[in-house]
């Protein structure tokens, strides 16, 4: 009786006492546009609990006072939120996302460490953190975790290697199914946004970090993950395959329209006025977003953008003497100076993209905006030929 008591008591404690077994969850992209680049979570599988725990670090709140307000300053709040596995996969069952795990590799040590610090950062007062998309985001911050049980493996090993791949890139080709998200990146990112990544920084992106921790290896040789295990299907469109961006169909586009603008403004200078007009105004709108963006917020990647030469809100000054070459009446000097300089500025883009110098990964923009800058400030420009064939 005693031997069977001491077996029970034996068998107890050596549960107890077990490490955890850990793994990295990766979702798969979804179709809301927050869910566009797929999502992570740390799962701890302890035998002391009854399923295994899922560390998710994507959790916000809209309805927390001044959400908006934080969102268009670039000073986003985002928390840890521990939750059964079963209670987080939910959602991702429901929507068709598919999950998979990669187990790690970790000492009994490295496991019961990780376990402990995820336990203290989920606490209330420890939880929340300042959001950055690129390099504090739910991805990064469960490459860090792990980064800190490993003592810095991760970053050794990832740091010095390098895929070419971009922060723009990567933002660009995971918004391609929505248009306007697409367009809002490629549009609003600067050139800080055209570093070429380590793999570290890739990891930013939950599939990156899953590729990368696949062919990373502990110290003595052994794979870091010793299995991947699929928890849900995927039921929707994978994510968009990388693909190169070739400048020339833009150049034709651009090159095409200034012809047929030109076409146009010879013979009908006020039905040419009436199609520049909205046009000028997008511009001009778009032009002040990135002057906000730059000068008011915390977003820096959207900083020194030099699509603000393409997209100049001194396209602004166009619109009087656009309306009045509509009206079939004469511009004025300020028209005719705006609509050069304006045109000046998409050249000095060009030059820039030329320079060494950090070059900011617009000269497709360039090849179909400058064009067309170009054609309507030759065309309608021209404020002395305008005056005599309208007066």
């Amino acid at each position: 009786m005693r031997i069977a008591l001491l077996l029970v008591l034996t068998l107890a404690t050596s549960l107890a006492q077990a490490a955890p077994r850990i793994g990295v969850a990766t979702m798969q992209p979804g179709e809301i546009f927050f869910e566009r680049f797929g999502h992570n979570a740390i799962i701890v599988d302890d035998p002391a609990f009854a399923e295994p725990v899922s560390y998710n670090f994507g959790y916000f709140d809209m309805d927390e006072p001044d959400f908006v307000g934080r969102f268009v300053r670039g000073d986003m709040r985002y928390r840890l939120v521990a939750l059964p596995l079963s209670q987080d996969m939910a959602y991702y069952r429901e929507v068709g996302r598919g999950v998979s795990v990669q187990w790690l590799d970790l000492s009994d040590d490295e496991a019961a460490r990780l376990a402990m610090a995820l336990a203290e950062n989920a606490k209330p007062e420890n939880a929340v953190y300042r959001y950055d998309y690129f390099t504090d985001n739910c991805s990064t911050r469960v490459r860090d975790a792990l980064d800190a049980a490993l003592g810095g493996t991760l970053q050794r090993q990832l740091a010095g290697r390098s895929r070419g791949n971009t922060f723009r890139g990567d933002a660009v080709r995971l918004a391609s199914p929505a248009p306007w998200m697409w367009l809002g990146f490629d549009l609003g990112l600067g050139p800080a946004a055209d570093r070429p990544n380590a793999l570290w920084q890739d990891a930013f992106v939950p599939m990156r970090l899953a590729d990368a921790l696949a062919g990373l290896h502990r110290d003595d040789g052994r794979p870091l993950v010793t299995g991947t295990e699929q928890l849900l299907p995927h039921r929707l469109p994978p994510e968009p395959p990388e693909a190169p961006r070739r400048w020339w169909p833009w150049l034709l586009a651009g090159i095409a329209i200034a012809i047929a603008l030109r076409a146009l403004g010879q013979h009908r200078p006020a039905a040419l006025a009436a199609i520049a007009l909205p046009f000028w105004t997008l511009c001009g709108v778009l032009g002040g977003l990135m002057l906000f963006l730059w000068g008011a917020t915390e977003h820096r990647f959207a900083w020194a953008n030099q699509n603000l030469l393409l997209l100049s809100p001194l396209c602004l000054l166009l619109l009087h003497g656009g309306w009045r070459i509509a009206r079939d009446r004469a511009p004025g000097a300020v028209f005719r100076t705006a609509a050069w300089v304006v045109a000046f500025g998409a050249v000095v883009a060009l030059f820039l993209h030329w320079l060494p110098v950090l070059p900011q990964r617009n000269v497709h923009w360039i090849c179909l905006l400058l064009p067309i800058h170009a054609a309507l400030a030759w065309t309608l420009g021209q404020g002395s030929r305008l005056s005599s064939r309208t007066q």
